[in-house]
Protein backbone atom coordinates (compact mmCIF):
# COMPACT_ATOMS: atom_id res chain seq x y z
CA UNK A 1 0.00 0.00 0.00
CA UNK A 2 1.34 3.35 -1.02
CA UNK A 3 0.98 4.68 3.17
CA UNK A 4 3.65 2.31 3.90
CA UNK A 5 5.74 3.21 1.12
CA UNK A 6 9.14 4.31 2.53
CA UNK A 7 10.28 7.86 2.02
CA UNK A 8 13.02 6.78 0.26
CA UNK A 9 11.02 5.08 -2.56
CA UNK A 10 9.51 8.63 -3.99
CA UNK A 11 12.70 9.91 -5.51
CA UNK A 12 13.64 6.60 -7.05
CA UNK A 13 10.38 6.49 -8.87
CA UNK A 14 10.31 9.77 -9.73
CA UNK A 15 13.98 9.11 -11.22
CA UNK A 16 12.89 5.56 -12.69
CA UNK A 17 10.37 7.53 -14.39
CA UNK A 18 12.64 10.58 -15.48
CA UNK A 19 15.09 7.67 -16.80
CA UNK A 20 12.17 5.45 -18.70
CA UNK A 21 11.32 8.47 -21.23
CA UNK A 22 14.96 9.83 -21.23
CA UNK A 23 16.16 6.16 -22.26
CA UNK A 24 13.36 6.10 -24.51
CA UNK A 25 14.15 9.42 -26.00
CA UNK A 26 17.51 8.09 -26.97
CA UNK A 27 16.74 5.04 -28.64
CA UNK A 28 14.48 7.22 -30.70
CA UNK A 29 16.86 9.70 -31.32
CA UNK A 30 19.52 6.92 -32.81
CA UNK A 31 16.81 5.71 -35.17
CA UNK A 32 16.90 8.82 -36.42
CA UNK A 33 20.18 9.57 -37.15
CA UNK A 34 21.17 10.42 -33.55
CA UNK A 35 23.04 7.97 -31.86
CA UNK A 36 26.18 9.65 -30.32
CA UNK A 37 23.68 12.34 -28.29
CA UNK A 38 23.41 11.79 -24.58
CA UNK A 39 21.00 13.42 -22.19
CA UNK A 40 23.60 15.90 -20.96
CA UNK A 41 24.02 17.19 -24.42
CA UNK A 42 20.42 17.83 -24.19
CA UNK A 43 20.80 19.68 -21.48
CA UNK A 44 23.80 21.64 -22.51
CA UNK A 45 22.33 22.56 -25.41
CA UNK A 46 19.06 23.86 -23.98
CA UNK A 47 21.35 25.85 -21.92
CA UNK A 48 23.27 27.18 -24.74
CA UNK A 49 19.97 28.34 -26.26
CA UNK A 50 19.08 30.45 -29.59
CA UNK A 51 21.47 33.23 -28.29
CA UNK A 52 24.25 31.16 -27.69
CA UNK A 53 26.84 30.97 -24.85
CA UNK A 54 30.16 31.35 -23.43
CA UNK A 55 31.99 28.71 -21.96
CA UNK A 56 31.41 30.30 -18.46
CA UNK A 57 27.75 31.18 -19.39
CA UNK A 58 27.04 27.64 -20.30
CA UNK A 59 28.88 26.28 -17.39
CA UNK A 60 27.00 28.78 -14.85
CA UNK A 61 24.21 27.06 -16.76
CA UNK A 62 24.86 23.67 -15.97
CA UNK A 63 26.39 24.09 -12.63
CA UNK A 64 29.78 22.74 -13.78
CA UNK A 65 33.19 24.92 -13.97
CA UNK A 66 33.91 26.66 -17.17
CA UNK A 67 36.79 24.05 -18.21
CA UNK A 68 33.77 21.62 -17.90
CA UNK A 69 31.52 23.42 -19.86
CA UNK A 70 34.31 23.69 -22.58
CA UNK A 71 34.76 20.40 -22.84
CA UNK A 72 31.15 19.44 -23.01
CA UNK A 73 31.35 22.34 -26.17
CA UNK A 74 33.84 20.54 -27.92
CA UNK A 75 31.83 17.30 -27.78
CA UNK A 76 29.18 18.87 -28.82
CA UNK A 77 31.27 20.85 -31.79
CA UNK A 78 33.10 17.57 -32.39
CA UNK A 79 29.39 15.66 -33.46
CA UNK A 80 28.19 18.03 -35.07
CA UNK A 81 25.54 20.18 -32.76
CA UNK A 82 27.57 23.05 -31.79
CA UNK A 83 30.24 25.69 -32.80
CA UNK A 84 32.47 28.05 -31.47
CA UNK A 85 31.82 31.30 -33.52
CA UNK A 86 32.88 35.02 -32.67
CA UNK A 87 30.66 37.17 -30.50
CA UNK A 88 29.47 39.91 -32.58
CA UNK A 89 28.96 42.24 -29.60
CA UNK A 90 33.02 41.32 -28.32
CA UNK A 91 35.66 40.16 -30.70
CA UNK A 92 37.41 39.10 -28.04
CA UNK A 93 34.91 36.40 -27.02
CA UNK A 94 33.98 33.14 -28.96
CA UNK A 95 30.32 32.14 -28.34
CA UNK A 96 28.69 28.20 -28.47
CA UNK A 97 25.89 28.56 -31.07
CA UNK A 98 23.97 25.45 -31.83
CA UNK A 99 24.29 24.19 -35.83
CA UNK A 100 21.07 23.28 -37.90
CA UNK A 101 22.07 19.45 -36.43
CA UNK A 102 21.74 21.13 -32.81
CA UNK A 103 18.51 22.33 -33.88
CA UNK A 104 17.02 19.27 -35.50
CA UNK A 105 17.91 16.96 -32.29
CA UNK A 106 16.20 19.11 -30.56
CA UNK A 107 13.14 19.43 -33.41
CA UNK A 108 12.87 15.54 -32.87
CA UNK A 109 13.29 15.39 -29.35
CA UNK A 110 10.09 17.56 -28.90
CA UNK A 111 8.26 15.57 -31.32
CA UNK A 112 9.41 12.24 -29.26
CA UNK A 113 8.65 13.65 -26.06
CA UNK A 114 5.06 14.47 -27.10
CA UNK A 115 4.67 11.21 -28.54
CA UNK A 116 6.09 9.61 -24.79
CA UNK A 117 3.83 11.81 -23.43
CA UNK A 118 0.92 10.31 -25.45
CA UNK A 119 1.97 6.46 -24.49
CA UNK A 120 2.00 7.40 -20.98
CA UNK A 121 -1.66 9.46 -21.24
CA UNK A 122 -2.60 5.97 -23.07
CA UNK A 123 -0.93 3.89 -20.28
CA UNK A 124 -2.69 6.20 -17.40
CA UNK A 125 -5.49 7.49 -18.85
CA UNK A 126 -5.27 11.79 -19.97
CA UNK A 127 -6.83 12.81 -16.45
CA UNK A 128 -4.52 11.28 -14.39
CA UNK A 129 -1.43 11.99 -16.03
CA UNK A 130 -2.81 16.23 -16.13
CA UNK A 131 -3.28 15.40 -12.39
CA UNK A 132 0.59 13.95 -11.98
CA UNK A 133 1.46 16.84 -13.75
CA UNK A 134 0.09 19.39 -11.80
CA UNK A 135 0.88 17.52 -8.87
CA UNK A 136 4.53 17.35 -9.59
CA UNK A 137 4.14 21.74 -10.86
CA UNK A 138 2.89 22.06 -7.20
CA UNK A 139 6.18 20.47 -5.75
CA UNK A 140 8.45 21.44 -8.05
CA UNK A 141 10.23 25.09 -6.86
CA UNK A 142 9.18 28.08 -7.91
CA UNK A 143 11.99 28.91 -10.40
CA UNK A 144 10.93 26.38 -12.08
CA UNK A 145 12.95 24.07 -14.27
CA UNK A 146 16.89 24.02 -13.99
CA UNK A 147 19.39 22.94 -16.15
CA UNK A 148 21.93 22.14 -13.77
CA UNK A 149 21.31 18.42 -13.66
CA UNK A 150 24.59 17.35 -14.62
CA UNK A 151 26.26 19.29 -12.27
CA UNK A 152 24.14 18.31 -9.60
CA UNK A 153 24.85 14.86 -10.12
CA UNK A 154 28.39 15.45 -9.76
CA UNK A 155 29.66 15.12 -13.29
Amino acid sequence: MAEDAPGFELPLLLFAGFRSIADQLHTELARQGHPDIRPAHGFAMQAIGRDGATASELGRRLGVSKQAAGKTADRLAALGYAARVDDPADARRKLIRLTPRGYDVLARSAAVFDELRAAWAERLGEDRLRQLEADLRTMAPPSGFRLDAAGWFGA
